[in-house]
């Protein structure tokens, strides 16, 4: 331990501060940015680091405070800007309709019989930029139409939707959640993004099999003129009468998908490059906009120069600045989460506890998905179940030597566990949906996420064996 601090009484104090902030976020009006950077403090003090900031004999400055401020500054100094262009591509992408666009495409791509496929896939693409709630308030009434024409359930339908927004929400940057998580464990964007893309696949199309084979069968409900949900005797669905969808206002295709592909394909090559050593002449300016802050930055001038060339240059500034608006609190509370994980840093309790796990059988990368699944199931927030599980297990891992980026996406797949009554997104899609009876509201959502939990978790577990 570092300046002869006491491992026992830290990890003390680090058990009695989880408790409090749980208590603050569950139980008091203290928001979770507060009670973050007041547990930090608390950790700190009760663990017997100096109130006042010292020099340690290798220069090392060493304190409570010094702890908060670097971590917090740490965090944001890599991830902030990304978070502020991304919240404000999403704001021109559902302002301008390049959401129902992208819909409207997977629709045609997918064909008749598989519109679960193509809301699933919409919901997966469109909720990388878009946070998920406002993503299925945009998209729902082309659940709904899809209902109405084919009669198939606007419960399957509208679930499917609902799992393809949420899963790529809690694990693909640059979604503010899984950014923050990179900061605090300070890994390769690039290399997060390939690998929670193709973990979060599986995730979909197990919720898409629930929502077909379970849902549609058991809340066979169809919408009357009011669209108002009512339940029917199970019919196959109906293909003989034509059902095109209103396209008229809405951006092209190609201006639609580009701002959200140009950043991943300058991310990949970035990624790629850069894994094979391939850093010198014209691929080092390849490397420099794949960066992540470059490449999203582009991709947002994109956005407003395709789609938002019709929008009128108040609307546009409003709606971007609305984006921010929404960004500053995740800023907060991922800085807050950067806080914490920096005082077990500092004070030497990260290699305390690895070396304490070390000698069991345990594998380390439970821990981040225990942490996170629990702070789920308690307050709800699945941002702030990933940022907490990120701040106390990333200085642990990083002492034991686990594969980092595994244990950051563990942190995003433990958020993803059983919404209930007390997640905003449990609430948006039974409403919209018209689910009202709390049995079929558990039955219809919290169920589905605990499936894409569950495969992400058999995920992590399998690569764990081989990722070291």
């Amino acid at each position: 331990m570092v300046n002869g601090l006491s491992g026992e009484r830290m990890l003390i104090a680090l058990g009695i501060g989880i408790i409090l902030l749980i208590i603050m976020v569950l139980k008091t009006k203290i928001q979770a940015f507060l009670a973050l950077i007041t547990t930090t403090i608390l950790v700190g003090v009760i663990g017997g680091m100096p109130l006042l900031n010292i020099t340690l004999e290798d220069g090392r400055t060493f304190g409570i405070l010094n702890s908060v401020t670097t971590g917090f500054g740490g965090t944001l100094g890599s991830i902030g800007i990304i978070i502020g262009f991304g919240v404000m591509m999403g704001q021109i992408f559902e302002v301008t309709g390049a959401a129902k666009r992208m819909a409207y495409s997977f629709l045609k791509l997918f064909g008749e019989g598989r519109e679960e496929e193509a809301l699933a896939f919409t919901g997966f693409l469109v909720s990388i930029p878009i946070f998920c709630d406002s993503g299925f308030v945009v998209l729902a009434p082309i659940a709904k139409a899809l209902s109405k024409a084919t009669k198939k359930s606007v419960i399957a339908l509208g679930v499917s939707l609902a799992a393809g927004l949420v899963i790529t929400h809690s694990l693909v940057p640059p979604t503010p959640g899984p950014l923050g998580v990179c900061g605090i464990f300070g890994i390769d964007v690039g290399k997060f993004i390939l690998l929670s893309i193709v973990l979060a696949i599986p995730m979909a199309i197990a919720c898409i099999v629930y929502a077909r084979k379970v849902l549609a069968k058991k809340y066979y409900w169809l919408l009357d003129d009011n669209d108002e949900p009512h339940a029917y005797p199970y019919q196959e669905p109906d293909y003989s009468s034509a059902f095109n969808m209103d396209t008229e206002g809405l951006p092209g295709t190609l201006e639609s998908f580009m701002p959200l592909l140009l950043p991943i394909i300058l991310i990949l090559i970035n990624t790629v490059a850069t894994a094979l050593g391939a850093t010198e002449g014209f691929m080092t300016v390849l490397i420099f906009l794949g960066q992540p802050i470059v490449a999203v930055g582009l991709g947002l001038f994109v956005a407003i120069f395709t789609l938002g060339k019709d929008l009128p240059r108040d609307v546009a500034l409003r709606e971007m600045e609305k984006g921010m608006q929404s960004a500053g609190i995740i800023m907060l509370v991922t800085g807050g989460g950067g806080a914490l994980g920096q005082i077990i840093k500092d004070s030497g309790l990260g290699n305390y506890i690895a070396d304490g796990l070390a000698k069991t059988a345990i594998p380390l990368i439970i821990l981040p998905l225990v942490i996170s699944t629990a702070m789920r199931f308690i307050q709800g927030s699945g941002t702030v179940a990933m940022t907490t599980a990120a701040s106390i297990s990333a200085p642990i891992l990083i002492a034991g030597g686990t594969n980092l980026t595994l244990g950051a996406i563990a942190c995003c797949v433990g958020s993803l566990f059983f919404g209930y009554f007390n997640d905003s997104y449990f609430w948006v899609v039974n409403r919209t949906l018209g689910v009202t009876e709390a049995k079929d509201q558990l039955q219809v959502w919290s169920v589905t996420s605990t499936i894409a939990w569950a495969v992400g978790v058999a995920e992590i577990l399998i690569l764990s064996i081989f990722m070291h």
